[in-house]
């Protein structure tokens, strides 16, 4: 018997309600709803427009009931953002956008309560001023009276699942993103909350990803005229979604899920955290079935997504296959950026702090939009390589290609830049990875799929895949060597 569930996927510009029909054999999707997922700043405060993204997720209900009764659903989106909520379960405000700038020096302050490789052992986490743990200490330190108000904190994922079902619940993949949970317990870290002064009566029991939820209330389904479908709490991550959507069949592999951000990794059964892992500040998350991911968290398209915004404001109109057309034609090894400097991290004109950067760094400065998008290309497929020679060196593995997913893979350029800047084959696909992951989570929930290896099988069946060789290898390793005195 046919099932029909559906994904919601919070992406950095837009959400997307997918339908998912599944046969036992075969999964198909179909986009059925697509709404603006952007930021409003008010009085200097970024914020999510959350009560707009919940009536865009009822229009989408709304018009997945023409497709029949829906079985389940999922939500997922990026991490380390959450709202928080009072004792009688409202919402104290909108939930702050990780990209606002109220955790600037916050690592700073942190270090100044708890010693960084204390802090790194417990939890694992790469050190970013984005991170929950830093935006709490904001709070607690700027606003204290909107903690000493909160009765519960929920991630944003876990927030949609409580606005759809009344149920509060912290789940596992979107908790190890905060840089607050205990990785090897799985649990919060008591330790880091009493140092950070950060209550731990706000925070959930952590649920196993792929745990049921509940139905859809019936306030919903009356208002909606709906039957109550099963909610699942998915790996709220979106990234560990895409992990589950990997066309791997073996054990040992790369995933460099590719978006606004860059998440470069590997899967293993449990936490790597040493010496090595600290030095170069990589990440656990945790992941389907209580494995580890573990990752270097790369800026990504942003860079470009935004250098097209700023180009827009002075008035000229690209496409992405145009620029990227335009990349084609600038001159290879131009000139570099490190794609995670931090003033490549706020919105605003990229392609002037660009500049800044090589002029700083004593290069050749890109003032084409030619220019521009192929050294944000080209950086990025040597950060891939740099993260590359990082994870073999903590694992003690060999990997012989780089599973590329997400919108990334759109990107010909990017993919055949990461086969060359890599040395190994890139094998291009799923572009729908999230979507494909937060989907199978949900029937391997409700027991429809047996295995994780199973999921990934059926996956790769359901998608096209391309793979790109390696070209150009001695030109782009010595091209490397010039990237890594400027990194």
């Amino acid at each position: 018997m046919e099932k029909n569930i559906l994904a919601f996927d919070l992406g950095a510009s837009s959400g997307r309600a997918i339908l998912g029909t599944y046969n036992g054999e075969t999964l198909t999707i179909q986009e059925i709803h697509r709404f603006i997922n952007e930021p409003v700043t008010l009085n200097g405060t970024m914020y999510w427009d959350v009560l707009r993204l919940f009536h865009e997720i009822k229009n989408s209900l709304i018009k997945a009931k023409k497709y029949g009764e829906i079985d389940s659903i999922g939500v997922d989106t990026w991490g380390v953002d959450f709202g928080l909520l009072d004792k009688n379960g409202k919402m104290l405000e909108n939930p702050v956008h990780y990209r606002d700038r109220r955790t600037v020096g916050m690592i700073d302050e942190s270090l100044q309560k708890i010693d960084h490789e204390r802090f790194y052992n417990i939890t694992g986490n790469q050190f970013m001023e984005i991170n929950t743990a830093f935006q709490l200490l904001s709070l607690q330190k700027n606003r204290p009276e909107i903690l000493e108000r909160t009765a519960s904190l929920l991630m944003m994922p876990d927030l949609f699942n409580y606005f759809l079902t009344g149920i509060k619940s912290n789940e596992y993949s979107i908790a190890s993103t905060t840089q607050l949970m205990d990785a090897n317990q799985r649990c919060w870290s008591r330790e880091l909350l009493e140092k950070l002064d950060i209550p731990e009566s706000i925070f959930q029991n952590i649920i196993e990803t792929g745990t049921p939820i509940g139905p859809l209330c019936s306030e919903i389904c009356e208002e909606l005229d709906m039957k109550p479908a099963q909610v699942i709490a998915v790996a709220g991550h979106d990234t560990q979604c895409a992990m589950v959507a990997t066309p791997a069949l073996e054990d040992d592999f790369i995933f460099l899920s590719c978006g606004t951000w860059s998440l470069f990794g590997t899967e293993l059964e449990s936490p790597l955290i040493n010496k090595k892992s600290e030095h170069y500040n990589l990440t656990n998350e945790g992941g389907y079935s209580n494995k580890a991911s573990f990752l270097k968290n790369i800026i990504g398209l942003w860079l470009v997504q935004e250098s097209r915004r700023q180009w827009i404001r002075e008035g000229k109109e690209y496409d992405f296959t145009t620029l990227e057309g335009m990349a084609q034609t600038a001159k290879p090894f131009y000139t570099f950026i490190d794609p995670d400097a931090t003033e490549f991290i706020p919105s605003g004109n990229i392609p002037g702090r660009m500049r800044e950067f090589c002029k700083r760094t004593k290069q050749s400065l890109p003032f084409t939009e030619a220019e521009i998008v192929r050294c944000i290309h080209e950086s990025l497929a040597f950060k891939y390589r740099l993260a590359l020679e990082e994870l073999k060196e903590c694992t003690g593995k060999e990997y012989k290609n780089i599973y590329m997913l997400g919108g990334g893979v759109q990107s010909k350029l990017l993919c055949q830049f990461t086969a060359n800047a890599c040395n190994c084959d890139v094998t291009a696909g799923p572009i729908e990875a999230t979507v494909y992951g937060n989907m199978a989570i949900q029937l391997m929930a409700t027991g429809d799929i047996a295995t994780l290896k199973a999921a990934r099988k059926l996956i790769a069946s359901s998608t096209p895949l391309t793979i790109y060789h390696p070209q150009d290898i001695d030109e782009w390793n010595e091209a490397f060597l010039r990237f890594q005195n400027i990194v």
